[in-house]
């Protein structure tokens, strides 16, 4: 006689590992961001003259610039620090959670949420996905689609592996 629960389990847990596997492509995406990035600049398309805005629902656009950047792909956890600048920019550090999604048949995206001091998520767990444009062992250019005045626009942040 067959163990109905027994069964039953066995494929509740089969559909789970593949429901929740990451791809290879995914895996490697994350084995290359692995480590210690600085956002060397982060610049516009779509947008011209200059740029006041908040970025990441965090700080002015212009402290994000040489803030350092720490990812630990073995468990999606990182941080960012953004330093001390006049009186524009406040030093801080971020406990982050991040991961690679992956649309079908789209480019692949590097999303990330804030979290706090606890671990929880911050921003009413919301988080943010960026496109990823470029992804090398030095180099990674990250890429937010935005809407400015009406009209498409993009964020591109450029970072350089430390």
């Amino acid at each position: 006689m067959i163990n109905i629960k027994g069964l039953t389990a066995t494929i509740i847990l089969i559909i789970t590992i593949f429901s929740c596997s990451v791809s290879k492509e995914a895996t490697s995406i994350k084995q290359k961001i692995n480590g210690n990035w600085m956002l060397e600049t982060i610049s516009t398309e779509g947008i011209n003259g200059k740029v006041t805005a908040t970025i990441f629902n965090e700080a002015s656009f212009n402290c994000f610039v040489g803030s350092s950047w720490s990812f630990i792909s073995s468990n999606s956890s990182g941080t960012y620090h953004i330093n001390a600048s006049g009186s524009e920019c406040s030093a801080l550090t971020r406990q982050i959670r991040w991961s690679i999604y992956e649309p079908k048949g789209e480019t692949k995206q590097f999303q990330f949420k804030k979290l706090d001091d606890n671990n929880k998520s911050l921003d009413n767990d919301e988080g943010f996905r960026l496109e990823i444009s470029l992804l090398s062992t030095t180099n990674m250019q990250l890429k937010s689609h935005i809407t400015f005045e009406g009209k498409p626009a993009a964020y591109i942040y450029n970072f350089v592996k430390k």
